[in-house]
């Protein structure tokens, strides 16, 4: 099975096999045009309920399941609010728990004003909550990391419907850079005030979070941060405008019936403590780093490689909540469905950004026309240098980079040299997809 990632179709989603059986049940209630744009966002409130859970990582560290945000993005009234549905289901108990909590606080808060000024006041409760509102400041997100780290190391999960909510919580725009680092490294993020009345502390920060919006709206919100390793580490994943064809997508009811099965994989999830190795996972994940490395070669793009890094993370920690949701048990359906979620990441940065991830471009155009490109691909089976220096020169790229490129495809097979008659050609292996980079499937 081939990913393009440069062609303006979406990879398709492999066929839900053996070990994906939750996201087809989730999928079941999503309207068919909008299963494939969900299916990555699925994970970040799914995770939300694993809590002292830590995977190997091929780089020998141990991660918890948090730090995971992905961004759904679609036009106006596109069908990002069908991922509304799933959430409220997936997150019922917290929102129960919540109602508990908010009901303490609102009573603390009532006899606070209900107190004069020399009267002595009442301690703030301890409360947190697990699925906070949207609408929520920075230092009250810092004070609920704080009373979720004491509560069993929680994590708080996020729904934003629109993008530009993230500023209150991350305390202003200016600050987006810095709270999304924190949040996907799970780092302390911190506040010391000089006055009792502000929120003192250093919590470590876990946080899962789903972001909706606009492509205008992508672009306008991270267009500072193209460069700075800020939009790799939120998974994106973008549904096109599709065609005028009249028709009102219909979607689930989730019912009793629905709800019961999904409360058996949240009870999986919350049942998962310890350290785990997911060794075919961990395989998988190297793999995708060759991949990744030869499809930057073959499209000579270093923001292709940078980003593609962390898409492979992003996929693991989902790859790691599907091992629990089947059993503690993996398969090669949930494999081909990981590898397809780093293509597809690519894919959408791709779509969305597109002319943006060319340094210094600061176009904010509803959908950008240029992503990575497989210079490979435009040339003909048998080409010259001369050839794929005005292919690099037309793409924006260096004539002095030339030589090098030849040199690297020739080094991973995708070409060989003729010194007889000065010409490249294609390699076999290259044209059939058995080389890395070519997004093939190795058996």
């Amino acid at each position: 099975m081939t990913y393009d990632i440069t062609t303006k179709t979406a990879p398709a989603m492999p066929k839900l096999g053996k070990g994906l059986d939750f996201v087809k049940l989730v999928l079941s209630q999503i309207s068919p045009d909008m299963r494939e744009p969900i299916a990555p966002t699925l994970f970040d409130a799914a995770a939300a309920h694993i809590s002292a859970t830590e995977f190997l990582y091929p780089d020998q560290s141990w991660k918890e399941l948090c730090g995971m945000i992905d961004a759904l993005s679609a036009g106006s009234a596109g069908g990002k609010g069908q991922l509304q549905g799933y959430v409220e289901a997936m997150m019922r108990f917290a929102r129960k728990h919540d109602e508990v909590e908010l009901q303490k606080l609102v009573e603390w808060q009532r006899n606070m004003k209900s107190k004069g000024a020399n009267k002595e006041k009442p301690i703030r409760p301890d409360v947190s909550f697990w699925f906070p509102p949207s609408d929520v400041t920075n230092a009250a997100f810092i004070q609920n990391a704080m009373a979720c780290e004491q509560g069993n190391a929680h994590t708080q999960y996020y729904n934003m419907p629109e993008v530009e909510m993230a500023d209150k919580i991350c305390g202003g725009h200016k600050q987006v850079t810095q709270t999304i680092r924190n949040i996907y490294d799970k780092a302390r993020a911190g506040a010391l005030r000089a006055t009792a009345e502000g929120v003192t502390g250093n919590p470590v920060l876990r946080v899962n979070m789903n972001i909706s919006c606009t492509p205008g709206e992508a672009r306008n919100f991270f267009k500072r941060d193209l460069f700075n390793g800020t939009l790799g580490r939120v998974a994106f994943s973008y549904k096109a405008r599709g065609n005028r064809d009249g028709h009102i997508p219909r979607q689930g009811e989730y019912d009793e019936d629905f709800l019961k099965k999904l409360d058996a994989y949240i009870v999986r999830l919350q049942a998962c403590k310890g350290r785990h190795v997911v060794k075919p996972l961990n395989k998988l994940a190297d793999r995708l780093a060759l991949d990744m490395a030869a499809l930057a070669d073959l499209t000579d793009d270093d923001t292709l490689w940078d980003m593609s890094k962390r898409s492979i993370v992003n996929a693991w920690k989902k790859g790691c909540v599907l091992y629990i949701l089947n059993g503690m048990t993996w398969t090669k359906g949930m494999g081909d469905f990981v590898e397809w979620l780093v293509y597809y990441d690519l894919w959408s940065k791709s779509q969305i950004f597109g002319d943006m991830f060319k340094e210094g471009s600061d176009s904010l155009g509803d959908a950008q026309k240029s992503g990575p490109k497989n210079m490979l691909c435009d040339l003909p089976d048998t080409f010259n240098e001369a050839q794929l220096e005005a292919l690099r020169v037309s793409l924006g790229k260096s004539r002095e980079g030339t030589r090098g490129q030849l040199h690297v495809w020739t080094h991973r097979n995708f070409i060989t040299y003729s010194a007889q008659t000065g010409l490249y050609s294609k390699t076999q292996e290259y044209l059939t997809g058995n080389v890395a980079g070519r997004g093939t499937k190795r058996k």
